[in-house]
């Protein structure tokens, strides 16, 4: 979709903000957010570095280091001032090749769901209290399966 980072309108600033429909509300030197003003619910945003990284792999140098710090104030601050029981926390990565965290305030019953799964898909209540949600059109994978690459991506963080 775009060439390089002179073609991504997240490495325009706050003249890509223009097209991408949306309002800066804080920057430091590596990253800033921005409110959308086309959104279903209040003071959906995005956290992105400034520097152009395609995507959270390529997250390195200072920029993963400050992001987890930057990633819990940005959504404390959301979360406050929207009264919002918790933020979700989305990294997508198809659209604009620039790492950029959507972040969405939630309240009971506003626009937004927990369901990550395409298709229908049934609810069912754990011993412990926490709710599965199982896609009725995409079958569970085998443990086995889960299991096997468990093991190699521990293995490869050792």
């Amino acid at each position: 979709m775009y060439n390089n980072n002179l073609d991504c309108p997240i490495c325009l600033g706050e003249v890509g903000d223009v097209e991408l429909e949306r309002i800066l509300v804080w920057e430091d030197t590596l990253w800033r957010l921005t409110i959308s003003l086309n959104a279903e619910i209040l003071a959906f945003a995005y956290l992105e570095p400034k520097r152009h990284i395609s995507d959270i792999t390529a997250l390195d140098g200072e920029e993963a280091r400050t992001f987890g710090e930057v990633l819990a104030r940005v959504s404390r601050a959301l979360r406050d001032e929207t009264e919002a029981e918790l933020v979700f926390v989305y990294v997508f990565g198809g659209g604009i090749p620039h790492l950029h965290v959507h972040l969405a305030p939630h309240h009971t019953g506003d626009a937004l769901n927990a369901q990550m799964i395409r298709g229908e898909v049934e609810e069912r209540k754990m011993e412990s209290g926490a709710t599965q949600f199982v896609s009725k059109d995409f079958p569970v994978l085998p443990e086995s399966a889960q299991r096997a690459i468990a093991s190699r991506i521990s293995r490869r963080l050792r």
